[in-house]
């Protein structure tokens, strides 16, 4: 059975600043963000937002992947 897959934008939810341009497999909400999944990265690369400076993922490996997990409440998603 296929996965739900699309295309989504995450956005820094203190100023609204986009951080990534990201394919999401499944439905639900946004826990991670696996690296290999990410299509265009916003930000430094330093999982902190480029414009407030809003600390919103730590580095994981998450089912053998490396993977950025989000802290709840500090991001949004539009599709």
């Amino acid at each position: 059975m296929k996965k739900d897959v699309y295309v989504i934008k995450v956005y820094c939810r203190k100023c609204g600043t986009l951080l990534y341009k990201y394919r999401k497999e499944g439905r639900g909400h946004l826990i991670k963000c696996y690296k290999d999944n990410i299509i265009r990265d916003f930000t430094r690369g330093d999982l902190k937002c480029p414009k407030c400076g809003e600390e919103f993922a730590r580095e994981a490996i998450i089912h053998g992947r490396p993977a950025n997990k989000i802290i709840r409440g500090k991001v949004f998603i539009k599709s």
